[in-house]
């Protein structure tokens, strides 16, 4: 009897957080995504390329020759776009066993499948780095075709969720992350609603073939990029909206400290040609976020909600799809932000990359590419 009206408790919470974030829907209910001063809301403009048979375009590289975008998709491959008359091609995978992997998105088959997340080309080979969300840090040669495993763990503990990286081709290392120890890719809305504190930002030395853990203890470690001066790197807390600065030479190297504190969930973070960062929030954070994160009951009574994913990811984001991409200087400034605020062209956008006046847009949620001319 007592399970019972728990049960009915719970079903009435979750309906009435339903009506209040379809009222939200209108961009003034008490859970919509907040205003951002300053903002542009220009990327209702954007292109769109399409993806054919595929979804989640999460990371963007461009070649040494600058081909591309090479993006990875949800069933474990990553693709080539070759331009308007040729349009996307199979350039490699990261899983031998393909035989199950023909949907578009299936998360229930990433763990088989594959699922590249980050990607980096090496400018001097034309190698490209990938970090699988299930299978760690790869490499494929610029013939594409099956990735090569380089390293799954870090001093002594498996990676759970690698996800993204930069190439220190000086000093030939790679910086990525492990987001969690707990949660996989599949679930990464329970490792942020959890506030799990497991992630981990690694640097891999190619010569040596050795791992070494530089951070740890961090809430859903994310995006990552160097600077320009190779003097610090970045690395995303999704889970805290803040980006860290790692000092990696001067008088402060070895420490680290907040860069910026973002008023939403960042994804990955990506420098520009003058040294500036684009950063991807996956969404705002909203009222019903801010609770979900600093109130243990609140928290604790949604994750018992009797409620689909999508509909407590809708919950979390603010009932309204959406998308925010924010400049900041090499000193974390912010100089820019721009949105596409009812997600009108664009939403959750996981990646900004500029090149040649243009963002390429990537989503880990929807079949295409956004790209806008600056």
């Amino acid at each position: 009897m007592t399970m019972m009206i728990i049960t009915v408790f719970l079903t009435v919470i979750a309906a009435v957080l339903a009506i209040l974030v379809k009222n939200s829907q209108t961009g003034s209910g008490i859970f919509a995504p907040p205003e951002i001063s300053g903002s542009r809301d220009v990327f209702p403009s954007a292109k769109v390329v399409n993806l054919t048979g595929a979804s989640g375009p999460e990371s963007i590289a461009f070649d040494p020759a600058g081909e591309g975008p090479y993006v990875g998709v949800s069933d474990g491959r990553i693709l080539k776009w070759r331009g308007e008359p040729l349009g996307w091609s199979d350039f490699a995978h990261t899983s031998s066993n393909r035989q199950e992997c023909v949907r578009p998105f299936a998360p229930e088959l990433e763990i088989v499948c594959g699922r590249p997340l980050g990607l980096r080309f090496d400018k001097k080979t034309g190698d490209l780095y990938i970090a699988d969300a299930y299978f760690g840090l790869l490499v494929v040669g610029p013939a594409g075709g099956l990735a090569k495993p380089l390293v799954t763990e870090a001093e002594g503990q498996p990676f759970r969720f690698t996800n993204d990286l930069d190439i220190d081709e000086q000093e030939d290392v790679i910086y990525f992350t492990d987001t969690s120890a707990r949660f996989q890719r599949r679930q990464f809305l329970a490792a942020v609603l959890n506030v799990d504190k497991t992630g981990r930002f690694i640097k891999y030395d190619r010569s040596s073939k050795k791992a070494t853990v530089l951070l740890q203890g961090l809430a859903f470690a994310n995006g990552v990029a160097l600077s320009k001066d190779r003097s610090f790197v970045l690395v995303v807390e999704t889970t805290t909206c803040k980006i860290l600065r790692l000092w990696l030479s001067g008088p402060n190297a070895g420490t680290h400290q907040v860069f910026a504190e973002l008023p939403g969930f960042p994804d990955n973070i990506r420098r520009n040609s003058n040294g500036e960062f684009w950063v991807a929030l996956h969404s705002k954070k909203g009222l019903f976020a801010k609770l979900s994160l600093t109130q243990t009951w609140f928290r604790d009574l949604v994750l018992r909600l009797p409620i689909s994913p999508q509909r407590l990811h809708s919950l979390f984001t603010g009932g309204i799809p959406h998308a925010t991409a924010i400049k900041l200087s090499e000193s974390g400034k912010v100089l820019e932000v721009l949105e596409d605020k009812e997600g009108k062209t664009l939403r959750f956008i996981s990646e900004v990359e500029e090149k040649d006046g243009k963002l390429w847009i990537g989503s880990v949620l929807v079949p295409f590419l956004g790209v806008y001319d600056l």
